[in-house]
This record gives structure tokens, sequence and C-alpha cells, in this order.
């Protein structure tokens, strides 16, 4: 099997691994679901000129568009890390942390840049909702890329 098929099956299973882990908080803490991804499909729209349409069928197009650039994020720092990690044999710790950095990074950078979210003015439970969701993505990730290697 190839390093990109490798990349995006890890990055598959670490994206299933992240949702589990954040519905699992969501259900034990009675938090609700992040409005940002919502809220990052309708700043992309607006420079992309791209028309959501009107009411309950914008809202709708944002609910099933937001979660698509999770998908998006996972699939892609998979798929980022089988081209770094190629055949080469990281120790899963290694892996680990690259993989949850480059979710991590897929994810907070582009909201950041899009203005809907700023790091620094994060509280430790806003970092803690992020990263452990992001370390149950890399761990799963990087067993996966290895098993497949």
């Amino acid at each position: 099997m190839d390093r990109i098929t490798r990349g995006l099956a890890a990055g598959a299973a670490g994206t299933t691994a992240l949702n589990m882990v954040t519905y699992l908080d969501m259900a034990v803490r009675g938090r609700p679901a992040s409005s940002t991804p919502e809220q990052s499909v309708e700043k992309l729209a607006d420079v992309a000129g791209v028309e959501l349409g009107e009411g309950e069928k914008a809202e709708n197009r944002k609910a099933g568009l937001g979660p698509m650039l999770g998908f998006g994020t996972g699939l892609g720092a998979g798929l980022l890390y089988g081209l770094l990690a190629g055949r080469r044999r990281f120790p899963r710790p290694v892996g680990t942390v690259v993989l949850t950095g480059l979710a991590m990074a897929g994810s907070s950078a582009p909201m950041t840049a899009l203005g809907l979210t700023d790091p620094r003015e994060w509280s430790a439970s806003d970092w803690a909702s992020d990263v452990v969701p992001h370390l149950a993505y890399g761990a799963v990730a990087a067993l996966v890329y290895e098993a497949l290697n």
C-alpha cells in the first residue's frame, strides 16, 4: 500500500476517533456542539462569493458543510503525514505528536485566519476541549499508519 493511501486511511481512522471523543465529551458535560465549523463555512462562502441560500436552507447547508471541513482536515493531516513519513517508521509517540499537531494546526489556523477564534485567548477548558480529541486523532492515526506500513 502506498504512503498516500496509508495516510488517508490513518486520517480517516483518526477523524473517527476525534469525532467519538468529541461527542462523548458533549454527552458527558452536556455541552453544545461548536459553532465554529458553521461559521467557517459562512466566512468561506462569503470570501468565495458563493450563496448558501436563505433562512433554514442556508442553516442546513452550513450544518452539513461544517463537519465536511473537519473530515477534510483529518484526511489532509493524514495525507500530509504519509508524504512526510513515507516508509520511515517513526516511534508511535512521535507519530502521535506529529499527527496531533497537524490536525490541530489544520483546524485552528484557518479559523484563526478567518477571525473566528484566537487560541491566545482560550481558557484551560477550551484547550482541553481541543487537545484531547486531537490527541485521540493523533494516537489512532499513528497506530493505523504503523499497522499499514
